[in-house]
């Protein structure tokens, strides 16, 4: 089966990638699985047939035959799982992937929608410190830069993450990757809505 992922139909962000289809687009991208899209308005993720894959009605989604997913670390968790490339084989490396995973999500996407910019600048040198001169955040790219850097995007244009040179150019590595540019303009194929 080819999964599908709800994406906006038109995406208030002008389809720039800050929304958090991009994460579950990007990681379908890099272990090289297709997928389809289905677009949605506004007023579809209220309708009774989307709450009943989303019950709060946001996006994403992710159908896979008989699986239907929602949220988008969750779901990432599931692709990196799933198909070979975003997580490290060895099982310590892969354990601390995970936690990266969490840390992405819990620690510092938080900290970002809190409204309190002291707080973030204390994360953010805490994580520029971590990172150092090394290009990902633990070995070689996976699913927890992946994470990481989509959740640091939003700072796009935000003074406080030029204050971080090497988090600014963790992000633009992670934009740079051939992945990330077919999830911005993906290619695959468009279902209207049901």
């Amino acid at each position: 089966m080819t999964p599908i992922v709800s994406i906006f139909k038109n995406p208030p962000d002008g389809g720039r990638g800050f929304h958090r289809d991009m994460r579950v687009r990007w990681a379908l991208e890099e272990v090289g699985q297709p997928y389809q899209l289905r677009l949605l308005a506004f007023s579809d993720m209220r309708r009774p047939e989307y709450r009943a894959l989303h019950p709060f009605g946001q996006m994403p989604t992710y159908e896979d035959g008989d699986l239907v997913l929602f949220e988008s670390g969750a779901i990432v968790h599931h692709i990196a799982h799933t198909y070979p490339g975003l997580l490290p084989l060895d099982p310590n490396a892969r354990s601390r992937a995970v936690m990266w995973m969490f840390a992405a999500l819990n620690t510092i996407e938080p900290c970002m929608s809190s409204g309190n910019a002291d707080y973030l600048s204390v994360r953010l040198a805490q994580l520029s410190t971590r990172l150092g001169n090394a290009d990902w955040l633990d070995g070689d790219f996976g699913a927890a830069d992946l994470l990481m850097v989509t959740v640091l995007r939003a700072l796009h244009g935000a003074d406080i993450l030029e204050r971080f040179p090497n988090l600014q150019r963790y992000v633009e590595r992670g934009e740079a990757r051939p992945a990330f540019r077919r999830a911005l303009a993906p290619s695959t194929t468009i279902m209207q809505t049901a």
